[in-house]
C-alpha cells in the first residue's frame, strides 16, 4: 500500500468539529462558519445569503452543513445558488467536513458553509 501525504495549498482543511465550534486550519470558530478559496469567517447562517453568492466565480461546488442532520435548504437560497451557477449539496455538517476534506485535498474547485453540531 502507498500513502501519500495531503498537500492542501492555500485552502484550510476541517480539522475538527463539536457542539457549537470548528477547528479549520488549526483555529477554533465558534458558531455558523464558511471556508473555502476566499479564507475562513463567521457565517450569519442560511438566511446570510450574500457571502454564498459571492462565490460564484470562485467554485463549481458548495458544500452547506445543516447541523446535526440533514436538512432541505429554503428554496430562495436554492434558487439564488443556482441563478448564480453555483452547485449546491445539502448534508449534515459531519458528513460535509469529510465531502469538502476529500475534495480540497484533490485541489477541486469548492467551498463549505456550515452549522454547528
Amino acid at each position: 500500500m502507498r500513502l501519500n501525504e495531503i498537500v492542501f495549498n492555500d485552502a484550510q482543511p476541517v480539522e475538527g468539529y463539536g457542539p457549537g465550534f470548528f477547528r479549520i486550519g488549526g483555529h477554533v470558530v465558534q458558531g455558523p462558519v464558511m471556508t473555502g478559496p476566499q479564507g475562513t469567517m463567521t457565517w450569519g447562517g442560511l438566511a446570510d445569503v450574500a457571502p454564498l453568492l459571492a462565490l460564484a466565480t470562485e467554485v463549481d461546488v458548495l458544500f452547506v452543513g445543516t447541523g446535526a442532520d440533514v436538512a432541505h435548504l429554503p428554496d430562495d437560497l436554492l434558487a439564488q445558488l443556482h441563478d448564480a451557477g453555483v452547485g449546491v449539496e445539502a448534508m449534515a455538517s459531519p458528513a460535509a467536513c469529510r465531502t469538502y476534506n476529500v475534495l480540497l485535498s484533490e485541489g477541486r474547485r469548492i467551498a463549505l458553509a456550515m452549522v454547528p453540531v
